[in-house]
């Protein structure tokens, strides 16, 4: 995947160059470049930003430079996802669909936006990554980046280290153990140490199941909906909702 980012802060970007993300890199499994839009700038001063028409606080972002830097990576015909608190707000089903495109360019906002005109002409996605204003778009951006990148096949060791995660089935992840076993006389639930994974797995759900329940009952609800429950699912969900947690 080519990934082209448009800022006025492209040295904020650093961190996509370490751990999971940075050697994905270095497998040449994505491609992410950084494109600097005040370089594109024909004011003399390199100014990017002007007073809005009508009034009001702040600067927008002006369109010529923004232009111009699609332009030199041709971005016609290509998705254009604008970062932006009015967008659509970001989940793991977005990621999974953007995940299997060739190519993602992203436009960072700054100041109080950018010219609409930029918007109609070059972005095709607005996405938000929550219900709060940033500073700008670079860091919404490389969250997405993260999420995205993560399911590319050969990101990750396996291919389950993405498929157990919070969000991939519509449920919260299940709590996790590692050594010691008891630690400060705090233990690990012995379930876990039993060696019999079918056991294993439907302690697993119904953590999961419990987890979703108490933290984000909007996705629990959801997901005993939404989807066709095998009769374990609705056997745990029934122990659940009778307040029969004990496994």
């Amino acid at each position: 995947m080519k990934i082209d980012i448009l800022t006025l802060f492209p040295d904020m970007f650093v961190p996509l160059t370490e751990s999971i993300i940075g050697r994905a890199r270095e497998k040449n499994i994505v491609d992410i470049n950084t494109i600097n839009i005040r370089d594109f700038s024909i004011d003399k001063h390199k100014k990017v930003d002007d007073y809005p028409y009508g009034g009001g606080a702040g600067m927008v972002m002006t369109p010529q430079p923004i232009y111009s830097a699609m332009e030199s990576i041709g971005a016609k015909g290509k998705k254009v996802i604008y970062m932006s608190p009015k967008g659509t707000t970001f989940n793991q089903k977005i990621a999974m669909d953007l995940s299997k495109e060739e190519s993602l360019i992203f436009l960072c906002g700054h100041y109080e936006g950018i010219d609409q005109r930029v918007i109609d002409t070059w972005v095709t996605d607005e996405i938000s990554i929550g219900d709060y204003v940033l500073t700008g778009g670079e860091l919404p951006t490389m969250v997405v980046i993260d999420t995205i990148c993560r399911l590319l096949p050969g990101v990750l060791g396996q291919e389950e280290s993405y498929m157990e995660e919070s969000f991939y089935d519509g449920l919260l992840e299940y709590p996790q153990y590692t050594r010691p076993s008891d630690f400060l006389d705090l233990k690990v639930p012995d379930i876990l140490l039993s060696g019999n994974h079918k056991k294993i797995a439907q302690w697993r759900k119904m953590e999961s199941l419990k987890t979703t329940r108490k933290n984000r009952p909007d996705l629990f609800r959801k997901y005993i909906q939404g989807k066709n429950l095998s009769k374990e699912e609705k056997i745990f969900i029934d122990k659940i909702l009778e307040n029969k947690v004990d496994f």
